[in-house]
Order: structure tokens, then sequence, then C-alpha cells
């Protein structure tokens, strides 16, 4: 076997262990989801079934805080996107003195503690009358998107040739003719993507929740905190699955857009 063919045993095991270490806890979980009984000494369940599965879907005090999350969530996102979307196509196409300080202190801002930051709002949502509302939880779990809203679509802004948009403008289109029939569809992939990952970001957000929306609002990850503080594992594990499949596959329908070199580009603008 040639120095090319041979594959490493040093960096396979190094992978097996990060695989274990990464799939691992999320495959206890979903055990714990299906086991009715589990107890040490017992490497797997005893007993398995959907008891748990019915209470959590049969107990008011966890639907409503998903229904709620999911509401809070989507509104946020949406915001989000109608606000940092056009600040976005602005860094890719319009140059203007401080774009890239600008754009880099969206990157800047994460290096602040988040718990600190949102304590501060707290104290300044708490005068306006905003604490313990959905409107106050949405203003500042729109924080959470703001990354990926500019950062992504700025990317897909500057990924399409100038020279597509010309050529509308000299065949007569008007501006947002050429915006809707040209850069717009040529964007979209990447602007579903950055939705979709803010929305998945903001919907485990628990600080803000905790802070802002305490003690009247109750979202999903709340809820979940509480369940796993409890001392049955199997309704915390439930919730947990619930939550994680749905955002699995939505972030799997992202993948294509999410490269290094996609996110990198917006250093460029």
């Amino acid at each position: 076997m040639s120095a090319r063919t041979r594959t490493p045993f040093g960096g396979l095991l190094l992978l097996a262990v990060m695989a274990l270490l990464m799939l691992g806890p999320i495959i206890t979980v979903i055990v714990w989801a299906f086991a009715v009984k589990w107890r040490y000494p017992n490497l797997a369940p005893t007993e398995w079934g959907l008891k748990y599965w019915d209470v959590i879907l049969h107990r008011s005090s966890v639907i409503e805080p998903i229904i709620t999350s999911l509401a809070i969530t989507s509104v946020s996102t949406t915001l989000a996107a109608m606000i940092c979307w056009p600040a976005a196509y602005a860094f890719a196409r319009i140059k203007f003195p401080g774009r890239q300080l600008l754009l880099f202190s969206f990157i800047a801002a994460q290096a602040v503690p988040k718990f600190a930051l949102f304590v501060s709002i707290a104290t300044v949502f708490l005068r306006l009358g905003l604490i313990g509302t959905f409107w106050g939880v949405v203003m500042v779990q729109m924080l959470s998107a703001v990354l990926l809203m500019i950062w992504i679509p700025t990317a897909a802004f500057r990924g399409i040739p100038p020279a597509l948009e010309e050529a509308g403008f000299d065949l007569g289109a008007s501006w947002l003719r050429v915006f809707l029939s040209i850069t717009l569809p040529q964007a979209m992939p990447a602007l579903a993507a950055s939705y979709v990952l803010s929305f998945v970001a903001i919907l485990f957000e628990v600080d803000s929740a905790l802070l802002i929306g305490a003690p009247k609002i109750t979202t999903m990850p709340l809820t979940l905190l509480t369940l796993s503080t409890q001392v049955i594992v199997q309704e915390a594990a439930v919730l947990c699955v619930m939550i994680w499949v749905p955002c699995f596959a939505l972030l799997l329908l992202t993948r294509r857009f999410m490269t290094s070199k996609g996110i990198a580009q917006g250093f460029g603008a």
C-alpha cells in the first residue's frame, strides 16, 4: 500500500472519538425518549414504548409554550429579515465610508457576553413596560438573527454578476424589475438559508426569553429547562426530540449554502 492510499490509524481513531462525543449524547436522548424503564446497571432500556410521548402531547403546560415559541420565533425571524436583507443588499452593492468596519461590527458584537447584554436591555425594557410581553421577547430575540441575516445575504448578493443586472438595465427594465426578476431569484436560496438558520437560532434562545419574558411568557426552551431538572428524564427527552428533529431537517436543507467560502465572502463587502 502506497503512502498516499494508506489510512492513518491515528486520524481514524480521532475521528471515531469526535463522532462519539458528538453523537453519543444525541443517541442517548433519543433512546430515553422511547424508554419506559431504564435503570442501572442495564446498558439498554428494559421496556420500550410511547408512554411519555402521550403524556407530553396531552399536557397543556407543554403544548402552550410550543405554540408561543413558534409564534415568537416566526415573528422575530420575519421582522429581522425585513430589516437585515435590505441592509445586506446595501453592503453588497453600495460603497460608503466605514462599510467594512460596520459589517465587521456584527461579528465583534458576538464577543460581548449575551447574558450581560440582555440584562442591560432588561433594565431599559422594565422602564418601558416591555418585560413579560410578547413584543418585548420578539424585539430582543431579533438580535440573535442579525449576524446570519446580514452575512449570508451579503455574500449572496456579492456573488451575483453585475453584468446580469446591467443587461436588464440595457433592455430598458426598471431597477425594481431587475431586482425582482434577476437579483432576487439568484439570491433566494441563500436568503432562505439565512432565514432557516436564524429561525433555529432564535427557537433555542434561552437567556433572552428568561430575562425578558418571565414570568408571563414561557417558551419551549424554558419548558425544556424546567423538565430537565425533574426526576422524569423521559419527558425532557421527548420534548428535546420534538424540538431537535424538525430543526435538524431544516438545517440539512441549508447545508449546501453554509460553506466557509460563502460566509467569508462577507468580509470583502
